[in-house]
Protein backbone atom coordinates (compact mmCIF):
# COMPACT_ATOMS: atom_id res chain seq x y z
CA UNK A 1 0.00 0.00 0.00
CA UNK A 2 1.82 3.20 -1.35
CA UNK A 3 -0.81 5.77 0.91
CA UNK A 4 -2.92 5.12 3.70
CA UNK A 5 -5.13 7.71 2.50
CA UNK A 6 -6.26 7.63 -1.49
CA UNK A 7 -8.83 10.15 -1.86
CA UNK A 8 -10.41 12.71 0.79
CA UNK A 9 -14.42 14.95 0.47
CA UNK A 10 -14.68 18.20 2.25
CA UNK A 11 -18.36 18.33 2.88
CA UNK A 12 -19.22 22.36 2.03
CA UNK A 13 -22.84 23.87 2.78
CA UNK A 14 -22.45 26.43 0.15
CA UNK A 15 -20.69 24.89 -2.71
CA UNK A 16 -19.87 27.97 -4.58
CA UNK A 17 -18.48 30.01 -1.30
CA UNK A 18 -16.32 27.07 -0.43
CA UNK A 19 -14.49 26.57 -4.35
CA UNK A 20 -14.02 30.74 -3.70
CA UNK A 21 -12.66 29.99 -0.63
CA UNK A 22 -10.75 26.78 -1.41
CA UNK A 23 -9.35 28.83 -4.79
CA UNK A 24 -8.06 31.67 -3.07
CA UNK A 25 -6.43 30.12 0.07
CA UNK A 26 -4.66 27.76 -2.38
CA UNK A 27 -4.44 29.78 -5.19
CA UNK A 28 -5.30 27.14 -7.44
CA UNK A 29 -8.60 26.73 -10.23
CA UNK A 30 -10.85 23.60 -8.96
CA UNK A 31 -12.39 21.55 -11.81
CA UNK A 32 -15.98 21.28 -11.39
CA UNK A 33 -17.74 17.93 -12.26
CA UNK A 34 -21.55 17.60 -13.27
CA UNK A 35 -23.11 16.23 -10.27
CA UNK A 36 -21.57 12.39 -9.45
CA UNK A 37 -24.55 10.37 -7.67
CA UNK A 38 -26.43 13.03 -6.68
CA UNK A 39 -22.86 15.52 -5.07
CA UNK A 40 -21.71 18.35 -6.68
CA UNK A 41 -18.22 18.09 -6.71
CA UNK A 42 -15.10 20.20 -7.77
CA UNK A 43 -11.67 18.76 -7.07
CA UNK A 44 -8.37 19.90 -5.58
CA UNK A 45 -5.60 20.44 -7.98
CA UNK A 46 -3.39 17.54 -8.20
CA UNK A 47 0.10 15.75 -9.79
CA UNK A 48 0.84 12.54 -11.12
CA UNK A 49 -1.04 9.49 -9.20
CA UNK A 50 -0.71 11.70 -5.63
CA UNK A 51 -3.98 11.28 -3.31
CA UNK A 52 -6.34 13.58 -4.36
CA UNK A 53 -9.98 15.29 -3.26
CA UNK A 54 -12.72 17.20 -3.51
CA UNK A 55 -15.62 19.60 -1.67
CA UNK A 56 -18.38 18.13 -1.88
CA UNK A 57 -22.23 19.21 -1.29
CA UNK A 58 -25.14 17.07 -1.12
CA UNK A 59 -27.12 14.60 1.09
CA UNK A 60 -24.94 13.51 3.82
CA UNK A 61 -22.79 16.05 3.57
CA UNK A 62 -21.98 18.40 6.87
CA UNK A 63 -19.28 20.77 7.27
CA UNK A 64 -17.69 20.25 10.72
CA UNK A 65 -14.75 20.87 12.91
CA UNK A 66 -15.07 18.00 14.90
CA UNK A 67 -14.64 15.39 12.45
CA UNK A 68 -11.15 14.23 11.18
CA UNK A 69 -8.10 16.08 10.65
CA UNK A 70 -7.01 16.81 6.89
CA UNK A 71 -3.78 18.31 6.73
CA UNK A 72 -3.20 20.11 3.21
CA UNK A 73 0.40 20.00 1.68
CA UNK A 74 1.47 23.93 2.79
CA UNK A 75 4.02 24.41 0.07
CA UNK A 76 8.09 25.28 0.43
CA UNK A 77 6.09 27.90 3.51
CA UNK A 78 3.11 27.41 5.21
CA UNK A 79 3.15 30.60 5.91
CA UNK A 80 1.56 31.80 2.30
CA UNK A 81 -1.32 29.80 2.24
CA UNK A 82 -2.29 30.15 5.44
CA UNK A 83 -1.85 34.17 5.11
CA UNK A 84 -5.11 34.19 2.54
CA UNK A 85 -7.46 32.26 4.84
CA UNK A 86 -9.10 35.32 6.96
CA UNK A 87 -9.04 37.05 3.81
CA UNK A 88 -11.08 33.99 2.10
CA UNK A 89 -13.68 34.10 4.88
CA UNK A 90 -11.53 31.37 7.17
CA UNK A 91 -10.38 31.51 10.34
CA UNK A 92 -6.85 30.65 11.93
CA UNK A 93 -7.23 28.48 15.03
CA UNK A 94 -3.20 27.66 15.21
CA UNK A 95 -0.83 30.14 13.76
CA UNK A 96 2.26 28.58 12.04
CA UNK A 97 3.75 25.97 14.39
CA UNK A 98 7.04 24.31 14.53
CA UNK A 99 6.19 20.72 14.91
CA UNK A 100 10.32 19.40 15.15
CA UNK A 101 13.07 19.90 13.03
CA UNK A 102 12.32 16.82 11.10
CA UNK A 103 8.65 17.06 10.86
CA UNK A 104 8.55 20.67 10.01
CA UNK A 105 5.68 23.12 10.76
CA UNK A 106 1.73 23.07 10.92
CA UNK A 107 -0.97 25.45 11.63
CA UNK A 108 -4.73 24.68 11.71
CA UNK A 109 -7.99 26.97 10.74
CA UNK A 110 -11.41 26.52 9.61
CA UNK A 111 -12.88 27.01 6.29
CA UNK A 112 -15.82 28.79 5.11
CA UNK A 113 -17.77 25.93 5.90
CA UNK A 114 -16.73 25.35 9.60
CA UNK A 115 -14.36 22.57 8.93
CA UNK A 116 -11.81 22.22 10.58
CA UNK A 117 -8.50 21.53 8.36
CA UNK A 118 -4.66 22.10 8.54
CA UNK A 119 -1.37 22.98 6.49
CA UNK A 120 1.83 21.20 7.04
CA UNK A 121 5.24 21.63 5.31
CA UNK A 122 8.28 21.33 6.26
CA UNK A 123 9.67 25.17 6.15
Amino acid sequence: MANVINWFEIPVADFDRAKEFYSKVMNAEFHQVAEMLGVKMAFFPMEGDGVGGSICSGEGYKPSADGALVYFNGGEDLSIPLSRVEAAGGKILMPKTKISDDIGFMAIFLDSEGNKVAFHSLK
